[in-house]
């Protein structure tokens, strides 16, 4: 599928049909919480059309929105655009999700959508019956049935999405009933029965199913199975429905008891002395097995979840006979439940394989795998082949095994293999029988395998199958400790399985008592066993086959806290290049103990993360962990230097940090250091955190360094929450371990820094004077360090300066600019001079800010340095907005905004966007005042910058009030009070006296 209306949309690929997925050139789109999705699911359906905001709520929420619900649809149909357009220059008109009128339209073509091609092949499949073209619409029919993966719109909340459920499960059904309606014409009625079964259990009162059936099983001379098929149908309506079955179930009745030989169309005949069309017979020469095999082990009794998976699993096994044999492997961590669902999915295609089922667990991931000669010998005994008379070699007993097989119907269930080696010589050779394949790793190399991916359960089935083990009214009344059980299981079918067994027979223990005891990772393992089922000894199997050198990379790289990590930071860890890193972890994923959902980049499972960490306590001495861990930290510092001095050149912090061991990625393109930085970000903040908490004393002056070089590159202001509990485990550090005069200035800088942008005026400035104390000689301090001490003192000054204390920020910014001018750098001395101006501004000298400010974008100018004149800009127009000259402001503003918007700085931006509504309001342009405040304020939402927010609420609120949106406009200015307190800065002041002076809202 593809899309594109004139270039736009290009590369977009939607399914609805099942799970809602996105694509875009391949990338899998992040589509966000369900509730966003419903608002794609919405826009997608709509068919280029638009969709109002109070539809898209309507179908969301109902009659019984939250109170902010208009403001979330915006905020869904922001992140959806980011997704959907991640190349577009922020500001710039969206070319895919267009705003129209009060509503929105999503500009793709129909045929990216899977549910356009389902239709159309529907269409097609009509036209091939109209034309007497039997097996070209049943082949349409089949592919379009293919296309589902389970439930449309599956987990998609609302009432329209419900709606749109309720509409393509009928559409699917009767695709259904049309291509089993084909394969009756066609002779196949094996392959109709085995269909019919569950269809018929699952929608009990569909008439049409009925009649298939009863029709099925006469032409297969069944002929008194088809009468009991109708009088069970009739018993049935008439208790649940109180109704006789419709005309047409009642005259199929009659035509069966009358054995009209018009149900039996003449393609569907049977040969004189030959099998029915469609069934094929015995091949010529190989005599008939002699007994009909029937190995598979017992289903489950409490088999549970799985329905989707289930579904794509027994289609892909009821796959009409071809010209090559079909190979289904699933693939899964140990645990996961691969056998358990092969059998489950073997039992109900039982039907479709008249000839038998063939089974054999290979023992793959144990010691002693089944060798394939082994497994022959089995097979053809089974198949009634004399032991006396077995060939002797590998290539004899897997000829005669396939002659065996030819042209019959048999499902072989390989369960538990090692590798494609081992399973190929027992694949059949003809494409009537169909194998069923399991193991941890994927099998390479087998041609035209269909490979299904076994991943954990879903929360809900997890908590159906604890329930159904453990009994439901063991279960009842405690949903939330449910919940925490199968979550400590990390959702894996044999841990849940196991604890629920536990409970089971443990009638003193309750759920929540099961709970705590699965609170504590480092029990949780042992925890997780009951007779002779135990995850530890599940994955112990796998751990054991791999090589010295797997072994060790499985136990180191599950070190780090964070998700995942890339292939770089696995080389860290182990000490090797980029290249063997790789290869190891590649090998890790192919034995099914990692997990690499992208190119790159690996992850565990949580419980095999406990696995292998427990075995690095086992193996790896405590030295030996931690040196892993602060390699890692180095390379970390290393690359956030590479970032910093790729997108902030000037910046001379980013130039004074330590030295680091290793050399980290290059990051030397823009784009891919921003990605990086955005990739990494977890992984930093945990490894900042676990470093700090194992290491404190080694990894303190490189856990600093790395802060202030990466701070800056990111809105810190956005994760605030997240560097104050880092940054409070260093101070900790650095009490108890001890800190030098340099180390501690500029810990102490970044937490005042991190208050100041909180809005925390108070505990910024008392960490900034602390920092500046550390830098006192006189106090004890160090003095050779110009570049802490410059940054500390404007820091510091910014924070005066903002709590309105402007005379006592003018020293510190005289401080910080002749520290800047010793260190020669214009660039700094640029951002100096226009906060200079804003305390100039604020002190109420209007004529030197506004020569400071001028003197600012003059240095950036001669500093060449596009950040610092973006800000200078900034300054400037801002310095003139405050001495009303707002037509030259308004041009300074402008031309801010266009280089902030390219650095996309976006917080910076949306401040200018603020200011430059204020000019355009000064000039009688309320309708562009009211554009450019609608955009700051969006822009402040996305990277919750409260200030930036508070500014364009203002501006906002002046604007609707200046054009009689009185009531509108006392909402945006009640907000901003509110922003401007909490942050108390003095802008609060103006705002509540422009309040007071608004008429009383009616």
């Amino acid at each position: 599928m593809r899309s594109g209306t004139d270039g736009t949309g290009t590369g977009l690929s939607f399914r609805v049909l099942g799970e809602v997925r996105g694509q875009l050139d391949g990338r899998t789109l992040r589509l966000g919480s369900p509730q966003q999705v419903a608002v794609l699911v919405r826009l997608l359906l709509n068919h280029g059309h638009s969709v109002s905001i109070d539809e898209l709520v309507d179908g969301i929420w109902g009659g019984d929105p939250p109170a902010r619900a208009v403001g979330a649809v915006r905020t869904y149909v922001s992140r959806l655009r980011t997704e959907l357009e991640p190349d577009r220059a922020v500001r710039t008109p969206a070319r895919v999700l267009l705003s129209t009128g009060d509503g929105y339209t999503l500009r793709v073509d129909p045929d990216c959508l899977d549910l356009y091609t389902f239709e159309h092949l529907l269409a097609e499949g009509d036209r091939s019956v109209a034309a007497g073209k039997p097996q070209r619409a049943l082949d349409l029919l089949t592919e379009a049935l293919a296309m589902w993966r389970g439930g449309a719109l599956s987990g998609v909340p609302g009432g329209y999405a419900e709606g749109q459920r309720r509409r393509l499960g009928e559409l699917w059904l009767s695709g259904v009933e049309s291509r089993i309606g084909l394969d009756l014409e066609l002779g196949r009625t094996n392959r109709a029965i085995a269909a019919l079964g569950p269809l018929t259990a699952e929608f009990p009162l569909r008439e049409r199913l009925r009649a298939l059936l009863m029709l099925a099983l006469y032409r297969n001379g069944r002929q008194a199975e088809a009468l009991g098929v109708h009088a069970d149908t009739r018993r049935l309506l008439i208790e649940e429905l109180g109704v006789e079955p419709g005309p047409e179930l009642a005259a199929l009745q009659h035509r069966i008891l009358a054995a009209d030989p018009e149900l039996t169309p003449a393609i569907g005949a049977a040969a004189v002395g030959g099998a029915p069309a469609g069934e094929p017979p015995d091949s010529a020469g190989i005599p008939a097995i002699s007994t009909v095999p029937s190995q598979l082990p017992p289903d489950i009794p409490d088999f549970s979840g799985r329905t989707k998976l289930v579904e794509e699993i027994v289609d892909a096994l009821h796959r009409a006979p071809g010209q090559a044999v079909a190979v289904c492997a699933l693939a899964g961590i140990g645990g996961v439940g691969k056998t358990t669902l092969a059998v489950h999915c073997a039992h109900q295609a039982r039907a479709s394989f008249p000839d038998g089922q063939l089974y054999l667990d290979l023992r793959g991931a144990g010691p002693n795998p089944v060798d394939p000669a082994a497994a022959l010998a089995e097979f053809l005994e089974v198949l009634g082949t004399p032991p006396a008379q077995l060939p002797d070699t590998v290539e004899r007993r897997t000829a005669l095994y396939r002659s065996l097989l030819a042209d019959r119907r048999v499902l072989v269930l390989l369960d538990n293999v090692r590798d494609s080696t081992q399973i190929r010589p027992l694949l059949p050779s003809t494409g009537g029988s169909t194998v069923l394949v399991t193991g941890r790793g994927r099998p390479a190399g087998l041609p035209g395998v269909r490979l299904v991916d076994i991943d954990v359960f879903q929360e809900e089935e997890a908590v159906e199958l604890f329930a159904a083990v453990a009994g439901a009214e063991r279960v009842a009344g405690a949903p939330d400790a449910v919940r925490e059980v199968v979550a400590a299981c990390s959702l894996l079918p044999l841990a849940v399985r196991i604890v629920a067994s536990r409970l089971a027979v443990r009638p003193s223990w309750t759920v929540a008592s099961l709970a705590r005891r699965l609170a504590d990772q480092r029990r949780r393992l042992d925890e997780l066993q009951v007779g002779d089922l135990a995850v530890e000894a599940t994955f112990q199997l796998g751990y054991l086959q791999l090589s010295e050198e797997q072994a060790r990379a499985f136990r180191l790289v599950s070190l780090p806290e964070g998700p995942d990590c890339s292939a770089p930071d696995a080389a860290a860890l182990l000490g090797l290049s980029v290249f063997e890193a790789e290869a190891l972890a590649e090998s890790l994923v192919d034995a099914g103990l990692l997990e690499s959902e992208e190119p790159g980049r690996y992850r565990y499972h949580d419980l095999l993360r406990l696995f292998a960490r427990r075995r690095a306590e086992e193996t790896d001495p405590e030295p030996v962990r931690r040196r892993s861990l602060l390699l890692l930290l180095d390379h970390l510092l290393a690359c956030v230097r590479n970032a910093s001095r790729t997108l902030e050149g000037d910046d001379l912090l980013s130039w004074s940090l330590h030295r680091t061991v290793g050399t980290g990625e290059p990051l030397t393109d823009p784009d891919e250091a921003r990605e990086w930085l955005r990739v990494q970000r977890t992984l930093l903040l945990a490894v900042l955190g676990q470093s700090l908490r194992q290491a404190p004393a080694e990894s303190l002056p490189a856990v600093v360094d790395l802060l202030l070089g990466w701070m800056w590159l990111i809105d810190p202001e956005v994760h605030a929450e997240d560097f104050h509990a880092v940054l409070g485990l260093a101070l900790t550090a650095a009490r108890e371990k001890g800190c030098d005069a340099r180390g501690e200035a500029r810990l102490h800088y970044l937490v005042g820094m991190l208050h100041g942008l909180s809005g925390d005026g108070a505990p910024a400035e008392e960490s900034l004077r602390r920092s500046l104390e550390c830098l006192d000689p006189e106090r004890g301090g160090v003095e050779d360090h110009p570049e802490i001490h410059y940054t500390v003192a404007a820091e510091l000054a910014v924070v005066l300066n903002t709590a309105g204390r402007s005379e006592e920020a003018l020293p510190y910014l005289e401080l910080a600019r002749d520290l800047c001018r010793d260190l020669g750098h214009q660039a700094d001395e640029a951002r100096l001079l226009g906060n200079i101006a804003r305390a100039h501004l604020t002190g109420g000298r209007p004529a030197q800010a506004l020569e400071a400010a001028r003197d600012a974008v003059r240095t950036a100018r001669a500093a060449e340095h596009p950040s610092c004149l973006a800000d200078a800009l900034y300054q400037l127009g801002t310095v003139l907005l405050g001495n009303g000259q707002h037509g030259e402001a308004s041009t300074r503003l402008i031309e801010a905004v266009e280089m902030l918007r390219r650095q996309e700085r976006y917080s910076t931006e949306g401040c200018a966007l603020a200011r430059l509504s204020s000019c355009y309001l000064a000039m009688d342009a309320g309708a562009e005042a009211v554009r450019c405040a609608e955009q700051a304020l969006e822009l402040g939402r996305q990277v919750s910058a409260r200030y930036c927010q508070g500014l364009a609420q203002e501006s906002l609120g002046r604007a609707l009030v200046r054009l009689g949106q009185s009531e509108r406009g006392r909402g945006c200015l009640t907000e901003a009070q509110r922003l401007f307190e909490e942050l108390e800065v003095t802008e609060a002041i103006a705002v509540r006296d422009l309040l007071e002076t608004l008429p009383a809202s009616a």
